[in-house]
């Protein structure tokens, strides 16, 4: 169905108009002046022909079947427009106007009773809230942009100045263009997922740029990223980063933004390269689109200068990327060419050596490029301007060196980026690399960016079969052992398990928990610490009270029978006080666990996402510190390491000034079994293990939370 509608070959213009300032009247006249291929159909009851073309008044009238309908009217039209176009025919409408979901309750509304139209037709609509679409291929130009680059990347945005700004820069700086542009607007009616399946299939996209502010469905996106990034790169950028940010994401979109951590690392694990700079976004688009990737994750540096190639190495190290020596053989041919001050380990240094020959450039990267240990090269500095700086004749010398290495590319397989201060001069021999492909870049930032995607790219497809698909096992539903848990809370019309209850779910599915006991007395209370042999914790039993702490419902530590008993009645007291309708069932008495690291095991609905899961240190320091990590649900045993690995308590878990290591495996096993268990009962919609506390042979659950959502039964 997308194919119609981004493949066009008629297309009518809803709105049309003789007024140049207006959008029916410009993209007309850009369809006519960029020769689109297919049929133009105006729309204006008031008009007879608009720039020559015959106008009909409506959509109906127009004597054959549309491709896709431009529909450039107020939002409040737009039910009665579809309506129109459905009975045409009309397979897709890209839907301009706002005031739709962004805007509010009412706007949801209005947005509800056009998507109830255009499902009623099978029409698609591309937005509302939406700067329009392109295909370069076929000069199908629905947004009014003059002179838009063709080429071969997919561009996905939620904002029409971000599509502007890529557009413009690719135009200006770059010899590279744009198979289609989507503003993917509110996402109403087709999602993004949906458009990234699109270019996974088009054989004139071989890479996909995307500017993301929310997604409406998160996963669903992912498990296509995680598909369509092993075949062709997938660049984003995703703001709505801060509070601020997402207040700003879903007021333009109507789609709120996520968890940060959440995103940032989903969006990892799925193969897509995140960039954070808005300026390096189609740069690295730029890159991925023509080079080959780094599969070994080695760089070489080559530079006509000591402070470029320490800057560089110094950017590359902070991105991740390797920055090996070079083999010993390597470095004796080197030492053949350049002078005896040269530096040659890597980065490599001509130390003036190319001031008379820039040649010697090539020649460098042949023998750099032909290190087993390299997997791309990155040079930075003067290259493109000796002819400039030192004499004209060099220019020549430099076009013959860019020709040579232009071919390296090909031949070895491996990339080659350019950093240039003379780049803005747009000398030939700059040139010539781009026509190989060979990008080019005066900001040395910018250039070592595009060498750690590349980078980065490799890794993701040397690391494909470790990725996560983001999709649960159905098998596991068979697995629910706490099916009568479950059922007795939801029988008693309550959302939120009981301590204990959530304890004996996972002790089902074989954790290791404490023999809790509840007390319905200040003397049963001591006869089962007796029983216990140890000192004991006493917490409120309510299924009206979640949080304990807030009503004083948790004493820690007590021994005495006296401490019991008293520490009883004041729980009892102080609950009462804390909420008089409480339904309370008594005293949950558990047994202290031993010593250990506290550490938090919690999971949530994300709105985007779905269930995520968390860990970090537990206690309080998981609110102060915030080291914490997350992933999208589900987990593999190498991604609950992995979320270990990323806090920056990990050291403790290993043992630090002489302890000894705690139980990581107990830990990583739990983790798993937190994600096995979200899998088998779905009804869940929050769980909070804090603390769990890990010791130097397996953990304890100190405290258990689950909240169940408010309806909805097992599945």
């Amino acid at each position: 169905m997308l194919d119609k509608i981004l493949n066009a070959q008629s297309v009518a213009i809803i709105g049309a108009s003789k007024n140049e300032t207006k959008r029916g009247y410009q993209t007309i006249s850009t369809l006519l002046n960029e020769q689109y291929e297919g049929e133009i159909f105006p729309v204006n009851p008031k008009e007879a022909r608009i720039l020559g073309l015959k106008c009909y008044p409506r959509v109906a009238d127009i004597p054959r079947a549309v491709d896709v309908a431009l529909i450039a009217t107020p939002a409040k039209t737009l039910p009665a427009i579809l309506q129109d176009c459905g009975e045409n025919g009309v397979s897709g409408a890209v839907v301009l106007a706002g005031g739709f979901a962004e805007t509010g309750k009412d706007g949801k509304l209005l947005e509800n009773e056009m998507l109830k139209v255009a499902r009623k037709y099978n029409i698609r609509l591309i937005g509302p809230n939406t700067s329009g679409m392109l295909n370069l291929k076929s000069n199908l130009n629905l947004v009014g942009l003059k002179n838009a680059p063709s080429g071969n990347i997919g561009l996905l945005t939620q904002s029409g100045n971000m599509a502007l700004t890529l557009i413009t820069e690719a135009k200006l700086k770059s010899n590279k263009g744009f198979s289609y542009y989507v503003g993917v607007g509110n996402e109403a009616d087709i999602k993004f997922h949906e458009y990234l399946e699109f270019f996974h299939n088009d054989s004139s996209t071989k890479a996909i740029l995307m500017y993301v502010e929310g997604l409406q469905q998160g996963r669903k996106f992912l498990q296509q990223a995680y598909i369509t990034s092993r075949i062709k790169p997938i660049i984003l950028l995703k703001s709505g980063r801060s509070a601020t940010g997402k207040k700003s994401a879903g007021s333009h979109t109507g789609a709120l933004a996520g968890i940060s951590e959440v995103a940032q690392g989903a969006f990892k694990r799925a193969g897509i390269i995140i960039i954070e700079n808005s300026d390096e976004l189609f740069p690295a688009a730029e890159t991925l689109s023509s080079l080959p990737p780094i599969r070994n994750n080695r760089v070489a540096i080559l530079a006509d200068g000591g402070g470029h190639a320490t800057i560089a190495a110094d950017l590359l190290s902070d991105q991740g990327v390797e920055l090996p020596e070079l083999d010993n053989k390597t470095q004796e041919k080197l030492k053949k060419l350049l002078p005896a001050a040269a530096s040659v380990p890597n980065p490599v240094d001509v130390a003036g050596g190319t001031d008379s020959d820039p040649s010697l450039f090539a020649d460098c990267a042949k023998i750099i490029l032909q290190d087993p240990k390299i997997g791309g090269l990155l040079i930075v500095g003067l290259f493109g301007g000796y002819g400039i700086r030192f004499a004209a004749s060099l220019a020549l010398k430099e076009e013959d060196a860019a020709h040579q290495m232009g071919k390296m590319v090909k031949k070895y397989k491996k990339p080659i980026v350019l950093h240039s201060l003379y780049n803005s001069e747009k000398p030939h021999s700059l040139d010539l690399l781009r026509y190989y492909d060979i990008p080019v870049y005066d900001s040395l930032d910018i250039s070592c960016r595009c060498i750690s995607v590349l980078a980065e790219h490799g890794h993701n497809l040397h690391a494909y079969h470790a990725k996560t698909k983001f999709v649960f096992d159905s098998k596991n539903k068979a697995k629910l052992k706490g099916r009568k848990i479950i059922d007795k809370v939801r029988s008693e019309n309550r959302v939120a398990l009981l301590e204990y209850e959530a304890k004996d779910l996972f002790r089902l599915h074989g954790v290791q928990v404490s023999k809790d006991k509840t007390a319905k007395t200040p003397e049963q209370a001591v006869a089962l610490a007796k029983e216990f042999k140890c000192p004991v914790a006493l917490k409120i039993v309510s299924p009206d009270i979640i949080h304990k702490s807030d009503a004083k419902g948790v004493l820690l530590n007590l021994k005495a029978e006296d401490e019991i008993q008293n520490g009883f009645k004041n729980i009892i007291a102080s609950a009462k006080k804390y909420n008089p309708r409480a339904d309370i069932r008594g005293i949950l008495v558990s047994p202290m666990a031993e010593d250990g690291l506290e550490v938090i095991i919690g999971t949530k609905i994300d709105e985007q996402f779905g269930p995520v899961i968390m860990y970090g240190l537990g206690g309080i320091m998981v609110e102060i510190l915030k080291d914490v990590s997350f992933r999208i649900l589900p987990v593999s045993r190498r991604s609950a390491a992995q979320m270990l690995e990323e806090t920056k308590s990990y050291p403790i878990l290993n043992g630090v000034r002489g302890r000894q290591p705690y139980d990581k495996k107990a830990l990583i096993k739990l983790i798993i079994i937190c994600s096995e268990v979200i899998e088998a009962y779905p009804q869940i919609e929050e769980m909070d293990l804090n603390p769990v506390i890990i010791h130097k042979e397996g953990v304890s659950i100190v405290d258990a939370r689950i909240i169940l959502k408010s309806t909805g039964g097992l599945s």
